[in-house]
């Protein structure tokens, strides 16, 4: 019996000796790279499984990391599929993680600061910027048309136009329904000078209770976007060139001359009918095939301490219609520089130069209408005489006597600096300008309706009087953004309590002069050239105003909770207060919340297989718009207006003019903010292994406070007996919908 016992001991430890020899550490090392662009993945974690062991890749993507030789380890990174692999005794394990599939994965910005998409509760949507460069536009926004639900992107399609953006609707009738850009922090209202190849990310808060961060304005939805950052790697140089064409679809069958003709002698059989053989296409007369082409080339790259981004863009816009075109220079630079690990530096800055040639496209498009076809358009530099026979334009006329040119400056940038004095604190200021120079010149030739200009002279299409026109505007916008940023994660319960201030000062000067009889030669377009008897110095129209300047400044503050990353809650609000409303008016306080729940994340959805994800979300937001003139609630006088009654002054001339000044419209001094309040829930998914992915959403919207014209006897003496007041009310309700397919096939080839 002993015996026994000594041969069972003895039996036990060599199990444990060869148990132990195979459960040897191995010290592992590698590189884990994006499976799609190769570049290296900072602080992806490296974990054994079955164990409390891991690591994090470092600056050049690289991990060491001790295992037992036939452990596993995991590789996870926010934004990529999780890959687990086998050790099976190596040392050295090299890795490439594929992007994951999931929507809800997403990282976006969301103001000041950013979230995973399923975290967030409110309505955002996000476009990759690789998307919108594939579109052979000019602006972001025009790519965006078709690509998220409840925005309507309307453009005409001329180059450098500015397109209309509704999100949601429209929320107001005069106090501008644009929604607010913010780009890199820049907060604007036009984003024609970005170039699409330099965008990383677009978000679009649509919702109230998303947007009012931003407060007074993100009444009409905000759009941010997120340009390139280098990366930490080798030199990287890439080349973009797009060219193609564009030219008018779907044009209105107009008449031959035979048809026109077989009209004519029964609808006005006394009209005499010209000699001419041919059919003009007036439209085909103004009309091209355009020319379009974009060249972008960027240097990328960085170390630990730094990393550079530079880009410059060459694009070029014929237009559809003759003499239209435009040409754009676009170079950027963003900067990043870790000066100590609690301390970063970021500096980002744009310029951009464009030139466009306006055409004369309302009086061109609308006689090119209704020219006859039976009037020749041109012939050996002579014009047919469409104002002979039909009291009706030539469109080449319209066109050809009008020179109008506008170039156009533009830099944009900001200078931000993050310091963490502790691992759970950011504090960060940030400087940011957007300084525009816009000069427009517009040369009105003279022509008579003689032999000179037309085959056939006649008509009362002419221009009496050659005329030039100059104008220049400068643009200020300065903001100084300062925030801190508490985030703690401690067991179950995520925290990031958000708060800071803001304050924006604008700038604006509007120069004009004009004057007669300046000579055809462009040599000598310049003001003092004409008749100086017919100088203008400021525009006949007085609803342009020539200067502006206005202020605000805001108090904001957003919290942030998750708990078990299935229940979520978030609270923004902000104060804002804006010099465009008297002192009794001028604060407003804009709160809002959303609440979110992650289904799938509770114990009674682990075993389904029909969703990947699925989320619950719902919110309330409050927000202000005072997008209104400075000037809208200041009873202002028109100066040097001509007395009636002359002044007969020193020189004792009783026909002396005597100037003075009037009140020329009665304003209310009593206007207030308009304030849009939203309701809005949804519901998020994604199926088949995260390939499938859709929202539904509901939102009920309306505006309050706006404000509108109303009629008032013209005893009170307003020049178009109309007051502006705070005195209707906007609503808009809507449900969106939106699908989403996406696969890897394999690393090399995804499709959407």
């Amino acid at each position: 019996m002993k015996r026994l016992i000594t041969i069972s001991l003895h039996g036990v430890l060599c199990l444990l000796l060869i148990n132990r020899a195979h459960a040897q550490d191995v010290t592992i090392k590698g590189t884990v790279t994006d499976a799609t662009t190769g570049e290296t993945l900072i602080g992806v974690s490296v974990a054994v499984k079955s164990t409390q062991t891991g690591a994090q890749t470092g600056p050049d993507g690289t991990f060491t990391i001790s295992a037992p030789s036939t452990g596993q380890l995991a590789f996870s990174y926010i934004g990529y599929t999780t890959q687990t692999v086998a050790i099976n005794g190596r040392t050295t394990i090299d890795i490439k993680l594929a992007v994951q599939a999931n929507e809800l994965q997403q990282v976006v910005v969301v103001g000041y600061g950013t979230q995973r998409k399923r975290d967030i509760t409110g309505a955002v949507a996000n476009v990759k910027g690789e998307e919108l460069a594939r579109q052979p536009v000019q602006t972001a926004t025009q790519a965006l048309q078709g690509k998220v639900a409840g925005v309507q992107v309307t453009s005409s399609g001329a180059p450098n136009s500015s397109p209309s953006v509704r999100i949601r609707g429209t929320g107001t009738l005069l106090g501008g329904a644009e929604p607010l850009y913010v780009v890199d922090g820049v907060l604007t209202n036009d984003i024609r000078n970005i170039n699409n190849n330099d965008i990383e990310n677009v978000d679009v808060l649509k919702s109230a209770s998303a947007s009012a961060i931003y407060g007074v304005r993100a009444a009409n939805g905000v759009i941010i976007i997120t340009t390139k950052q280098g990366k930490r790697g080798d030199l990287r140089v890439t080349y973009d060139g797009t060219v193609g064409f564009r030219e008018a679809a779907n044009l209105i069958k107009m008449a031959s001359s035979e048809q026109y003709v077989a009209y004519l002698k029964d609808a006005s059989p006394t009209t005499q009918i010209p000699d001419y053989n041919g059919t003009t296409d007036w439209y085909g007369t103004i009309l091209r095939r355009a020319l379009t082409q974009n060249n972008n080339v960027s240097v990328s790259g960085g170390t630990e301490k730094a990393t550079y981004f530079f880009s410059a863009g060459y694009l070029t816009d014929e237009g559809i219609v003759i003499d239209n075109k435009y040409k754009r220079i676009s170079i950027r630079t963003n900067d990043v520089f870790t000066l100590s690990d609690k301390v970063k530096l970021t500096t980002q800055v744009a310029f951009t130069h464009g030139t466009t040639r306006n055409v004369n496209l309302g009086s061109a498009y609308n006689d090119a209408y209704r020219a006859a076809p039976i009037i020749p358009s041109i012939v050996n530099g002579l014009y047919g005489n469409t104002a002979l026979f039909g009291n009706v334009g030539n469109p080449l006329l319209d066109i050809g006597k009008n020179n109008d040119q506008v170039n156009e400056s533009r830099l944009q940038g900001n200078i931000a600096i993050d310091y963490k004095p502790v691992k759970t604190l950011t504090l960060r200021s940030a400087i940011n300008t957007d300084v525009n120079f816009n000069n427009q010149r517009i040369y009105n030739y003279k022509y008579a309706a003689d032999e000179n200009t037309y085959i056939v002279p006649g008509g009362n299409q002419r221009g009496d009087f050659s005329q030039l026109i100059m104008t220049n505007t400068n643009n200020n916008r300065y903001i100084w953004d300062n925030t801190a940023t508490f985030q703690q994660t401690f067991g179950k319960h995520s925290l990031t309590v958000l708060g800071g201030f803001t304050m924006e000062r604008y700038y604006n000067r509007y120069t004009y002069g004009s004057q007669r009889g300046a000579p055809e030669n462009q040599d000598l377009w310049y003001l003092g050239t004409g008749d100086p008897t017919t100088s203008l110095a400021s525009n006949p129209d007085l609803t342009i105003i020539p200067g502006d300047k206005f202020t605000r400044l805001s108090v904001l503050g957003r919290i942030n909770y998750a708990y078990a990353g299935k229940y979520l809650f978030t609270a923004n609000i902000r104060n804002d207060a804006s010099s465009k409303f008297s002192k009794d008016n001028r604060s407003a306080l804009f709160p809002s919340f959303g609440l979110g729940w992650v289904l799938t994340e509770e114990d009674f959805m682990k075993d389904q297989k029909l969703f990947s994800s699925l989320k619950l979300r719902g919110g309330y937001g409050k927000i202000g718009n005072d997008n209104i003139a400075s000037s809208q609630y200041i009873v202002t006088a028109l100066q040097n207006i001509p007395y009636f009654f002359g002044n007969a002054g020193s020189t004792g001339n009783p026909n002396n003019v005597a100037l003075g000044a009037a009140i020329n419209e009665l304003k209310n001094a009593n206007l207030k903010w308009e304030t849009t309040e939203e309701y809005d829930a949804a519901i998020e998914f994604s199926m088949l292994n995260s390939k499938l992915s859709g929202e539904l959403s509901y939102y009920n919207k309306k505006t309050k406070n706006a404000l509108i014209n109303i009629n008032i006897p013209e005893i009170f003496g307003d020049p178009n007996n109309q007051y502006v007041t705070n005195a209707a009310t906007i609503s808009n309700k809507g449900i969106e919908a939106a699908l989403n397919w996406r696969d890897e096939v394999n690393p090399d080839f995804r499709y959407n």
